[in-house]
């Protein structure tokens, strides 16, 4: 039994990365105000998504104390896009808000890849 488990981990190990995709990073955000304290957000993500069973499904634009200020919902997998970018628009934010963070969100891993941090234009 410990010969088989050294040999699984030793196949596994031997695999290129990128073949079992882990969690959506964010890579970068782009902010402009379109209107007295609302914003659109260009956002880049990367995630080896596989197919429909594990890809990138979401990201989010939080405030400091962490409420969800926006989410962008991703409708399908972006499997020979990588990275890539979408946009939201409309999003208000409180005037004593002067930075926010975007997180992505996938099918299998939920949250906890890299997030981007950015302050807003006034």
């Amino acid at each position: 039994m410990t010969r088989l488990l050294i040999l699984a981990i030793g196949l596994v190990a031997a695999l290129p990365a990128g073949v079992f995709p882990g969690e959506a990073d964010v890579t970068g955000v782009e902010a402009r105000q379109t209107a007295s304290r609302i914003f659109h957000f260009d956002v880049t993500v990367r995630h080896d998504d596989s197919g429909w069973d594990h890809y990138a499904d979401k990201w989010d634009v939080l405030a400091p104390d962490g409420t969800v200020l926006g989410t962008r919902t991703l409708y399908h997998p972006h499997v020979d896009e990588q990275p890539f970018t979408r946009s939201l628009s409309g999003v208000a934010v409180a005037e004593a808000i002067s930075e926010v963070t975007v997180r992505a969100h996938d099918s299998v891993h939920a949250y906890g890849g890299k997030t981007v941090t950015v302050v807003l234009p006034r």
